[in-house]
């Protein structure tokens, strides 16, 4: 990260590229037990929160994000009742998932309760849905967490986590994949970003092989724009714990009853065709 004349700059050495914000001020700043967490003021993306120098979230494009890493898993399960959001302290996914009337229950665990607390000041948007009774927020370790899950007692599983290095690499692994695997029920799903496909296609084949290993027996990925990411495309693997992917609930969600921004049918349809240098690398191997 860097800070000069008012510029955020975020350096991603490992593919010579740098994505940059022009800053008004901070507004928050509190180092908590785990990490760094900064928010600041914008001058054309709104506000922006900063984890260990590392880019999270900003009021403009979020919506992409998180639409995109709910609703085409919990259109393409056939009746999504008890989800868990491994991760996603900012609760704009918590946010999206509790749009369907279907949840009947969502916990959120993040290890990091001051990621949230920043976020209600923030952020409010995305955490309109705190409250809702069918929420549950944990601030303990999701890893953890899951593992002590009982078996069958979800139907989606989220993994909206930070890039695979540190403590966020063991999310990425056959050992947690086999935990969600035991907690899902039967015809659960589990869906997690998987980073940019530009930039980090060999950790996608990673996942490809970690789900399989892990017992799921299909997995497909999803293609979105990501302004604020490394190469601003970016992508979300999903895997079914048996069967294999055929289709989605395509009338239920052209038939929605709730606004999105930037889901819909056609978008879910459309995320799904798979770049022929993708197809080469991770479709036609397995």
């Amino acid at each position: 990260m860097s800070l000069d004349n008012n510029w955020f700059t975020e350096i991603h050495a490992d593919i010579g590229s740098a994505f940059s914000l022009q800053l008004k001020e901070k507004v928050f700043s509190q180092q908590s037990e785990y990490q760094l967490v900064e928010v600041y003021d914008t001058v054309g993306f709104g506000k922006f929160m900063v984890i260990d120098g590392c880019t999270m979230v900003s009021t403009r494009e979020n919506f992409i994000y998180h639409e995109m890493l709910t609703h085409p898993a919990l259109f393409t399960h056939p009746d999504p009742r008890h989800v868990a959001i491994i991760g996603g302290g900012d609760c704009g996914t918590l946010r999206e998932v509790l749009r369907h009337p279907g949840v009947q229950k969502c916990t959120q665990i993040d290890i990091d309760e001051v990621v949230t607390r920043a976020s209600e000041l923030h952020f409010p948007e995305l955490c309109e849905s705190n409250n809702d009774p069918r929420a549950e927020l944990l601030f303990v370790d999701g890893i953890q967490w899951m593992q002590d899950a009982p078996g069958g007692s979800l139907d989606l599983i989220i993994v909206d986590s930070t890039d695979p290095v540190g403590p966020g690499e063991v999310l990425f692994t056959p050992k947690f994949f086999r935990a969600c695997h035991d907690a899902l029920a039967d015809g659960g799903l589990i869906v997690q970003q998987s980073e940019s496909p530009l930039a980090h296609l060999e950790l996608i084949r990673r996942m490809y092989a970690s789900y399989r290993e892990a017992g799921f027996s299909d997995v497909q990925t999803l293609f979105f724009p990501q302004p604020i990411y490394p190469t601003g495309w970016w992508s979300a693997s999903m895997a079914c714990k048996q069967g294999s992917f055929d289709g989605f609930r395509e009338a239920d969600a052209r038939a929605k009853d709730f606004e999105t921004r930037y889901y819909n049918a056609d978008i879910h349809r459309a995320a799904l065709a798979q770049p022929e240098f993708f197809r080469r690398a991770l479709v036609d191997q397995e």
